[in-house]
């Protein structure tokens, strides 16, 4: 008896508390974290699509009328899933403002799969591997 009603209540509680969509996701772009990267808008929405890959992102869907990037990623374990976006806008020719935002499936949940402050760290990885890569190619190049 304790543990149907533990359980009705829980369901409820997921209920009411609702389910998050990607348009709020979007709505929410202006409470997202930006920072602005020495990166192109293309090669900034290539990398965001890799950082979504690798933090589990299943189909990513690219909207460079936007200059976007969304995607989500499903149920697991300890997680219904997340719902994440990009946005890459360019500040000048060689500068990027990139904006993340993530939101939990539902709200209730206390595990998210990516968090903007984690995107931002593996974009700045893999930025910084990028142009370790061109360096090294460059310098091989005039050899």
């Amino acid at each position: 008896m304790k543990k149907s009603f533990l359980f009705t209540t829980l369901l409820c509680t997921i209920f009411v508390t609702g389910c998050a969509t990607m348009s709020d996701v979007t709505k929410n772009k202006s409470d997202g974290i930006s920072k602005v990267y020495e990166v192109s808008k293309e090669e900034g929405l290539n990398i965001s699509k890799q950082v979504f890959r690798d933090e589990g992102g299943e189909a990513i869907e690219e909207r460079p009328e936007e200059n976007a990037v969304y995607t989500s990623s499903g149920m697991g374990l300890f997680t219904f899933g997340t719902l994440m976006a990009a946005w890459v806008e360019p500040v000048d020719t060689t500068h990027s403002n990139v904006t993340c935002v993530t939101k939990r499936k539902i709200a209730t949940n206390i595990i998210t799969t990516l968090t903007e402050s984690t995107f931002h760290e593996k974009f700045a990885k893999k930025l910084k591997e990028l142009k370790d890569k061109q360096k090294t190619t460059l310098t091989s190049s005039s050899k």
